[in-house]
């Protein structure tokens, strides 16, 4: 048993190991402006989102040597102090509290702090991050050279809602064998056996308000002077929403060769 926990501790370890030495995304925090539509070169309309993207400082570096992974730690929109507890105003700023001076007085190494407000949304960028340090402000530069992006959000919340609206079910016949239950669910297609409804049947309930990911959208345009990134088509969240905007990591497949088909058999016309 002592070599069986052994092996699994040290495959953890280096499972662990692997992940962390991934190179990180490039990405930021921001919020959901709204949305609106331009014109391309060629006099086309784009619908786009506009992202207030950044700028959001760095609050923390991960390492694998302290905390088992890399990652950063940023930021966004400035939280009033007196909204922030004294645990969060010390994840950015030195206090002089009793733990800090325990650390300095048995010669240990007080971490670095970015030295700004607390932050309203803040989010880790797993990876690993070279040339990014603590206190640094990343800005929608980042993107700069980057056409496609992933945008993680929550969705709107639409409380309890039907199958119909939920699920897109197209609700019981409106003849007049039907009663007042056109837009109820039905049998659930059960009977003695199993005697149980299988779990992830579609039914009514709570619609919304879930941590959703579009992949692939891409990276319209980008404005520096007002901090906008502009995303083709819609995001998750509504006008407001704090959202995540990420490098892409999903590779796209290589188109085939331009006008090739599927192969014709051979003597057919």
């Amino acid at each position: 048993m002592n070599i069986m926990a052994a092996t699994k501790k040290s495959l953890a370890k280096v499972g662990r190991k692997v992940v962390s030495e991934r190179v990180g995304r490039k990405g930021l925090l921001g919020r959901k402006v709204g949305m609106t539509q331009i014109f391309d070169a060629n006099g086309a309309v784009v619908p786009v989102t506009v992202i207030e993207a950044g700028p959001c400082p760095v609050t923390m570096v991960r390492s694998p040597e302290r905390d088992g992974y890399a990652a950063i730690q940023i930021g966004f929109l400035d939280k009033p102090r007196r909204l922030a507890s004294r645990a969060v105003r010390g994840q950015v700023a030195k206090l002089d509290s009793r733990r800090s001076k325990r650390v300095a007085a048995a010669g240990g190494e007080v971490a670095a702090k970015a030295d700004c407000e607390p932050k309203r949304f803040v989010r880790e960028l797993r990876g690993v991050y070279e040339g990014v340090a603590v206190g640094q402000v990343l800005t929608v530069d980042v993107f700069e050279g980057i056409e496609f992006v992933d945008v993680t959000g929550l969705t709107k919340g639409r409380g309890t809602a039907g199958v119909m609206k939920r699920h897109g079910f197209k609700g019981q016949r409106a003849s007049h064998g039907v009663k007042k239950v056109h837009r109820h669910q039905g049998g659930t297609s059960m009977n003695t056996s199993p005697a149980r409804v299988f779990k992830g049947k579609r039914m009514a309930g709570r619609y919304g308000n879930e941590r959703s990911t579009m992949r692939n959208v891409k990276l319209v345009g980008v404005d520096k002077e007002g901090n906008l990134l502009l995303l083709r088509g819609a995001v998750p969240g509504p006008n407001g929403a704090y959202v995540a905007v990420l490098q892409t990591n999903k590779l796209k497949k290589a188109a085939g060769p331009a006008g090739g088909g599927a192969k014709k058999k051979a003597g057919a016309k």
